[in-house]
């Protein structure tokens, strides 16, 4: 259950917005903690435990983003931009770089509460219903290029160099991929099991999704051994480490 074992930080520097979204944190009866800055929300970072981060656009100092990015070469933790930047290429741009979630201003409550629970879903495997954390039927390792990937432990190492790691949304894409591998699986698929339910969510967030992931797994992402495209269907994940055509 997602309760008050969850902390969340809120990243705004305008004092009313934070006072909402913590409100609306406490009602869900997680724990808020909040900071103005990225600079002060480091500080946070540093003495408390935190479960996800929700960080406006725009911060004074250091960019939303930038601070998105910094956070992510350091921790695997959820990670939510909340901004009023509305476009589609906005939320692109914000996907491709570090977050796993993009709220726009102004947001309705239960938006941002789904949204938040999708993503501690996806980061925290206990809060994760029992007909998806038990999945009997999907593998419970993978060996991917450089990448060794346990989905019952949730946990990814790239062999070649340790310092690389996947984003909650990126694992989730990949475990997604896994259930059933060497058969395509839809956008319109991906998108509903990663929680999209709004209409902010279009086709090409899955396109980022996949883009960031061959980045990472595969050697050659321009010419991808596992992450394939087929055409009008969707996604396909190939456990083989052969040498195939993309």
């Amino acid at each position: 259950m997602l309760n008050e074992r969850i902390r969340i930080l809120i990243v705004e520097d305008d004092p009313d917005m934070a006072e909402l979204i913590s409100d609306l944190v406490e009602a869900e009866g997680w724990t808020p903690l909040t900071a103005p800055s990225a600079e002060a929300a480091m500080g946070v970072l540093a003495r408390e435990t935190v479960h996800l981060v929700l960080v406006d656009h725009n911060l004074p100092g250091a960019s939303g983003r930038t601070f998105a990015q910094r956070l992510r070469a350091q921790a695997d933790i959820g990670i939510i931009m909340v901004t009023a930047a509305g476009s589609a290429a906005d939320r692109v741009l914000g996907l491709e770089t570090a977050a796993d979630d993009y709220v726009v201003k102004p947001f309705e409550p239960i938006e941002l509460t789904a949204r938040i629970k999708a993503v501690l879903r996806r980061t925290i495997p206990s809060l994760k219903p029992e007909r998806e954390s038990e999945r009997d039927h999907e593998p419970a390792a993978l060996r991917l290029s450089d990448w060794s990937i346990d989905l019952k432990s949730r946990r990814a190492i790239c062999l070649t160099d340790p310092t690389k790691s996947l984003t909650s949304a990126e694992f989730a894409l990949l475990e997604i991929l896994a259930e059933t591998p060497s058969t395509p699986v839809s956008r319109a698929h991906i998108l509903d099991r990663l929680g999209a339910e709004s209409d902010r969510y279009i086709d090409r967030n899955v396109d980022v999704l996949v883009l960031r992931l061959r980045r990472k797994i595969e050697r050659n992402p321009d010419l991808p051994r596992h992450i394939k495209t087929r055409r009008g269907k969707g996604y396909v994940l190939d456990t083989d480490d052969g040498e195939t055509t993309p």
